[in-house]
């Protein structure tokens, strides 16, 4: 089954942050803190996704606050922070919305994404993802991590669905 067929079946959109959310790097502060990027565009296509009955969450193996009240802001409360094991905090999350692992789309770019990514219907990544999360992905984004990868993917799923709108009551990205 091809990529573009699987994304009829997705209900939850799941995202590791650092690599895909996000470029990868972190611009680090005098007082220690650590600044990420993220793409307006990917905001608003992961608040629409919400608005639109998707299960949205995101795994992490990251600690930042500031990732967690993003996302919040986002209308997303599913964020899993200094996540050890992804594949225990996709199966919770798939308990709680009673999802099938096949209706999930899960975008992850590096090592600690394998394991969940073996587990989920749809793996997907960014075009600059390690070579072995490429080798697993059904679905690779001509977008790179922090870039419009995350738009590109909910995007394409909404379309495919025809869920995609030019929606103008949305909230800030």
């Amino acid at each position: 089954m091809n990529y573009k067929t699987k994304l009829k079946q997705v209900k939850a959109f799941v995202f590791d942050c650092d690599g895909v959310l996000t470029d990868g790097s972190v611009t680090l502060m005098p007082n220690g803190e650590q600044v990420r990027k993220m793409s307006t565009r990917d905001g608003y296509a992961l608040q629409l996704a919400v608005k639109k009955c998707y299960v949205v969450a995101v795994i992490t193996g990251g600690r930042s606050a500031a990732v967690k009240s993003r996302m919040n802001r986002l209308g997303i409360h599913d964020v899993y922070l200094a996540c050890n094991d992804k594949v225990d905090a996709l199966n919770e999350l798939m308990s709680i919305y009673d999802l099938d692992a096949e209706s999930i789309l899960y975008m992850g770019d590096d090592m600690p994404d394998f394991e969940v990514m073996q587990k989920v219907g749809l793996p997907t990544c960014p075009d600059n993802a390690a070579q072995e999360i490429k080798n697993l992905s059904d679905y690779i984004s001509h977008k790179k991590g922090g870039e419009g990868c995350v738009r590109d993917v909910i995007e394409q799923t909404m379309k495919i669905q025809g869920k995609w709108t030019n929606d103008t009551s949305t909230t800030s990205i």
